[in-house]
């Protein structure tokens, strides 16, 4: 009796250890990949230029702010104060030139001491051989600067993969209701 106890108990194990085996092989979390099983083609280098409209007044604002903090209206930085944009992005400078994407996300005031933004967007286009495609920015936009540089950390569509640096330049701004119009040359690496 004792030996077909231990036997028993043997084999509920073995089986136990088995299942174990068999679901861990099953649910794996990753796995390598060759490069070859993608359609990776040479690397093209793209320049992406268009004006970027912030409407933050008027009937139908595209840039919304949506979250303060208790400082921010004392704040000589706007520290604190988050917005959230649906900006469009056309060929010229102005509000009636022909749309080719959108920048939809948000920004908020990272900087206690100066006017400096964290950019958190993709841009949308719509327009030509890119429509369906976007490039995500992530990064730092020190508003008054001449020029602000910002990452390109990824994109989606034509895209996919992509990596580069936006160059934002304004172009107007409107004092006494926040309009503004900056301009963007990208660079973008994409397969």
């Amino acid at each position: 009796m004792p030996q077909t106890l231990l036997q028993q108990n043997h084999i509920i194990l073995v089986i136990l250890l088995f299942s174990l085996l068999i679901h861990g092989e099953t649910h794996k979390f990753s796995k390598n990949l060759s490069p070859k099983s993608f359609p990776f083609k040479k690397e093209k280098i793209s320049h992406l230029h268009f004006y970027f409209h912030d409407i933050a007044g008027g009937d139908h604002p595209t840039a919304v702010r949506v979250a303060e903090a208790t400082v921010t209206n004392t704040s000589a930085s706007l520290f604190g104060a988050v917005v959230m944009i649906d900006d469009p992005l056309t060929v010229g400078p102005e509000r009636t030139s022909r749309i080719v994407g959108r920048a939809q996300g948000l920004y908020a005031s990272a900087d206690l001491d100066e006017f400096g933004l964290t950019m958190v967007l993709n841009y949308v286009f719509i327009e030509g051989k890119y429509n369906g495609s976007t490039l995500s920015i992530l990064g730092r936009n020190k508003v008054m600067s001449s020029v602000r540089e910002m990452p390109i950390i990824g994109g989606t569509g034509l895209f996919r993969f992509a990596r580069g640096y936006a160059l934002a330049k304004t172009y107007s701004l409107n004092f006494s209701n926040g309009d503004a119009v900056v301009e963007y040359n990208v660079y973008v690496i994409h397969y």
